[in-house]
């Protein structure tokens, strides 16, 4: 049995205290307050398409346009509006989807960090 070089082993990662890098905000995507994102791609498949991480947000509002996502949310609270549908609210514990090119806009409660799958 040959081996991939490039595939990732089974891994585990505790989510509340990993360390995440700084991913900047377009500022035209904050509605109030000041928001600070963070995050890490924990893996991403060879066609780039399918990626899964931690991301986390600090309070503030801002607006995004979604990828096709799953998350689930491990700190923190917030309320999601999706323009012409729901108003979400999501803390500790809760798994959400958002469908891609859903128009939503964010608003952070407490400090928000989520473990998130991904599909392009």
């Amino acid at each position: 049995m040959t081996m991939n070089s490039q595939a990732t082993p089974s891994f585990a990662v505790h989510i509340p205290d990993a360390e995440l890098e700084p991913e900047p905000l377009d500022p035209a995507q904050i509605v109030s307050g000041d928001p600070a994102v963070t995050g890490k791609v924990l893996w991403e498949s060879a066609d780039g398409k399918q990626l899964r991480g931690i991301w986390q947000i600090t309070p503030g509002v801002v607006t995004d346009t979604e990828a096709n996502e799953l998350f689930v949310v491990v700190s923190g609270r917030a309320t999601i509006e999706v323009e012409g549908g729901d108003v979400i609210e999501v803390g500790p514990g809760d798994a959400a989807f958002l469908r891609e090119g859903d128009r939503t806009t964010w608003t952070v409660h407490e400090t928000l960090r989520k473990a998130y799958h991904i599909s392009l």
